[in-house]
């Protein structure tokens, strides 16, 4: 039986790496290096058994310069590293019904109409966005948290808070920034999205994109990057650099910048340099 000290360490243990995983933490480096193609040998293996659990990465590399997914992978999001089923029913009718909005306002519509995805019975409130559409800069988020939740926009909690300090220092306030996120409803408990939830919504979040039409994105955190770069390297890996991305129905391609997203610099304070660095770039892109 074990002792009451190795279930206390046991305890402790599991509680660091959910915090971890709930900043933002998807990725570990280590001192030697590993054999990635054995790995994906073993993850290949996992894939054909039936009762496997899918295995952590997937999805190919994409360049600096990302055009939307195709029609055969739009579905087929890689996001926590687990790739969602591009062949979902529940995923073209969301595309069909994100592609029917001609204005930011049916988009709305639509969403409050969709009943493909859980979330929506779970979440007090739709968070649709935030600030001005006709802006110079679009930010989209991971998913709303409590406070967003229960007022129905994105980006009013200490995050929220911390992101309008960031702006601050460039000379931009919610009137000059539009605000949404991937998900427009609240994961229970905050957990992390699913890869299913996020392929859901992703048709919604590109339609999003296509009708402002920003001149410049930025996404916030690794849920955002990876579902919009479709990557699947960490944050600190894509942080800093810019993409050109054109979700569909957008005519050209939007400059896109990737950084942290201010959860995380909330419990990370020692990333604000590396993210002050983002949003000069910003500005200098702007300005």
């Amino acid at each position: 039986m074990e002792s009451i000290e190795a279930l206390c360490w046991q305890d402790e243990m599991i509680a660091a790496l959910r915090w971890q995983s709930e900043i933002g933490i998807d990725e570990a480096l280590a001192e030697t290096p590993s054999d990635w193609t054995e790995w994906a040998a073993r993850a290949l293996a996992a894939r054909r058994s039936p009762l496997a659990p899918t295995p952590f990465g997937g999805g190919a590399k994409s360049g600096p310069s990302v055009a939307g997914p195709t029609p055969a992978t739009r579905g087929a999001v890689a996001a926590r590293g687990v790739l969602a089923d591009a062949a979902s029913p529940e995923v073209a009718d969301a595309r069909a019904l994100a592609d029917s909005a001609d204005s930011l306002t049916a988009l709305a519509e639509a969403l409050e109409r969709f009943e493909g995805c859980g979330l929506k019975h779970t979440a007090m409130n739709l968070v649709f966005a935030d600030g001005n559409p006709q802006c110079r800069v679009m930010l989209v988020g991971e998913a709303p948290g409590e406070d967003e939740d229960r007022q129905g926009k994105p980006f009013v909690g200490a995050s929220g808070r911390l992101l309008d300090r960031m702006l601050a220092a460039i000379g931009l306030d919610r009137n000059h920034v539009y605000i949404a996120n991937i998900l427009p409803w609240r994961p229970p408990g905050n957990r992390s999205p699913t890869s299913a939830e996020i392929a859901l919504c992703l048709p919604f979040i590109e339609r999003h994109i296509a009708l402002v039409a920003p001149p410049i994105l930025v996404l916030l955190g690794a849920t955002a990057a990876k579902t919009l770069l479709n990557r699947v390297d960490g944050i600190t890996k894509i942080r800093g650099q810019w993409f050109d991305v054109q979700p569909p129905g957008v005519k050209r391609a939007i400059p896109t910048l990737a950084t942290y997203h201010p959860a995380y610099l909330l419990r990370s304070s020692i990333h604000k340099r590396e993210t002050w660095r983002d949003l000069l770039a910003i500005k200098s892109k702007l300005f």
